[in-house]
């Protein structure tokens, strides 16, 4: 075992020792390094560590830290081509798309990780989603050991979702957008509770470096916001994916439940779900140190000194208690690394 431990490199702060760490700064590194794991049995990519639960016993296998640098910009007729290095921390980089005048990524500022991770989940937030603006990926691909770009197209990307997430192995090492070009008025808000804090009709438009301050405090209003000080972010973000599940389900549900349309299906709001279930902002285990977010009802946090244990005993709490009131199992969104969430 190294002397890292997984708690240092989590945002949750919980995890046990990496049997092996392997740190890549350069993209080449990356490669080289991941080739490397790939000769064990297990291995794990870690980059910003904001959507990992790692169990107190640690990783027994290869852990590659992604810790690449580099942003690239072409302009193009469409606006601009930009690429960056995997390794880039997101809120960073969204931070120089404002600077530029590049529009497009406002509306996703302080969302905490790694440029590299943003297409494993399709990040979104706000009405925007990576997918909106993503054109493709530079891929290591694990089953070939091959180095090629990857089209957005080809990786069914959707909500919280893509190929990258389910089946697809490998690493990401450079990803590339589309971006708008300087613009006073920014692109279209999309999203109502955003539109209504910035005092604006939904669908008009805000010059970006306004909607990123706005959004950056809607998201530290709530605990999303990285701060060493407060525990309440402390969290891995959301910690369960908003259900989609069938009309003549939703219609069982009480009718004040909040839903929006998700193609044929319905996406449920799991906050409102997990708060009407009876679980407040809050809550905690009698004697963890794991509870609910005082400012958000969605994130699981680490008061201090919690163990990843206790972060998975509250997790399963939250399910099992919504399940029992409305019938809608609740999936968890971060990676969990682990005998964690399993039901015994």
């Amino acid at each position: 075992m190294t002397d890292t431990v997984l708690a240092d490199l989590t945002t949750l702060r919980v995890g046990g020792p990496a049997s092996t760490l392997l740190t890549a700064s350069t993209t080449d590194e990356l490669v080289e390094h991941a080739r490397t794991a790939w000769a064990d049995d297990d291995w794990l990519v870690v980059g910003g560590g904001s959507n990992l639960l790692v169990a107190d016993a640690g990783f027994d296998g290869t852990v590659v830290l992604v810790r690449t640098r580099g942003v690239e910009a072409v302009p193009s007729s469409d606006g601009v081509t930009v690429r960056v290095a995997a390794g880039e921390p997101w809120d960073d980089f969204v931070a120089q798309t404002v600077a530029h005048g590049w529009t497009g990524l406002e509306a996703l500022s302080g969302i905490p990780g790694t440029v590299g991770a943003a297409p494993v989940q399709n990040i979104g937030a706000y009405g925007v989603e990576l997918a909106d603006v993503l054109t493709r990926i530079e891929f290591l691909d694990a089953s070939t050991g091959e180095r090629a770009w990857v089209p957005a197209s080809e990786l069914a990307l959707g909500y919280r979702s893509s190929t990258l997430k389910h089946g697809r192995r490998g690493v990401v090492l450079t990803v590339e957008f589309l971006l708008g070009t300087a613009s006073d008025d920014g692109v279209p808000v999309r999203y109502a509770q955003l539109a209504g804090s910035l005092g604006v009709k939904l669908g008009a438009r805000v010059a970006p470096a306004t909607v990123r301050d706005e959004v950056l405090r809607l998201r530290a209003s709530k605990g999303m916001v990285l701060d060493d000080g407060d525990h309440d972010t402390w969290s891995a973000g959301s910690f369960f994916t908003n259900p989609i599940i069938s009309p003549a389900f939703a219609e069982t549900l009480p009718a004040d439940a909040p839903r929006w349309p998700a193609g044929d299906d319905v996406k449920l709001s799991a906050a409102w779900l997990i708060e009407h279930a009876g679980v407040h902002r809050g809550y905690a285990v009698a004697g963890s140190s794991a509870s609910i977010s005082t400012k958000h009802t969605l994130a699981l946090t680490n008061r201090g000194g919690a163990t990843a244990a206790q972060v998975a005993e509250l997790a399963r709490y939250v399910q099992v208690t919504v399940l029992n009131r409305f019938g809608v199992a609740l999936v968890p969104e971060p990676v969990v690394v682990g005998d964690l969430l399993a039901t015994h």
